[in-house]
């Protein structure tokens, strides 16, 4: 039984515009498919997995570290891969121009980072808590926190796309999104609070795994 969410969920509203209704066509690969993938304006640095320092201050909210481990099926670390990240500020809104809400922007915070997985295929980020928002889905339609996470293989086809929630948010019963996924491997989705990576007096913080495919796959927005 798959982990991943049904291309058409109708509880999640887009899907119905998006999903396709046609089985799908294989095209040819070029070289922009088949190279690897090469983001933003230079090399990854250590400083980008940092969202909380940037655009000349620092971010607000409750400071968070963020770790975890990239396995393939087998259990086996993959390295030196590529991890993005990119999250609502701790009012719960995005530094993008069809945010709409409500709620203040912060001049200090992009939501935005990037880090490559170590020999072990660890990963750290440091940030702050996203906020809930609202997204209009259906009525008093809100999201629960989240982090958006992308993994890269050795090209751009190899791309996976998931979220990452908090324990025990509330707004859980009422997310379609986090509904899509099949009961069983939602808890998959749901960092835990770990006390090793917490850090006294500076931040919280939290563990997400991520297995890239097999029985204990973390469900993935693509397939």
């Amino acid at each position: 039984m798959s982990a991943h969410p049904p291309l058409l969920s109708p509880g999640y509203k887009s899907t119905i515009l998006r999903a396709p209704s046609e089985a799908p066509l294989l095209l040819a690969q070029s070289m922009t498919e088949l190279t690897g993938p090469v983001l933003g304006e230079g090399p990854v640095a250590a400083a980008d997995a940092d969202l909380t320092l940037g655009q000349g201050g620092e971010a607000q909210g409750q400071r968070i570290v963020v770790h975890g481990q990239v396995r393939d099926a087998d259990g086996r670390p993959v390295r030196n891969t590529l991890l993005e990240v990119w999250q609502a500020n701790a009012a719960g809104r995005y530094l993008h121009k069809w945010d709409r809400h409500d709620a203040p922007l912060d001049p200090h915070f992009t939501g935005l980072g990037r880090t490559l997985t170590d020999a072990d295929g660890h990963y750290r980020f440091v940030t702050v808590k996203p906020g809930a928002y609202p997204w209009g889905n259906h009525p008093n339609a809100w999201r629960p926190a989240h982090i958006h996470f992308s993994v890269f293989g050795q090209a751009f086809t190899q791309r996976l796309v998931t979220q990452m929630y908090f324990p025990d948010d509330p707004l859980f019963r009422y997310d379609p999104i986090y509904h899509s996924v099949p009961e069983f491997a939602r808890d998959r989705l749901v960092a835990a609070f770990d006390l090793t990576a917490t850090v006294e007096l500076w931040a919280l913080g939290f563990r997400f795994d991520i297995v890239l495919s097999g029985a204990s796959a973390t469900p993935m927005e693509t397939r």
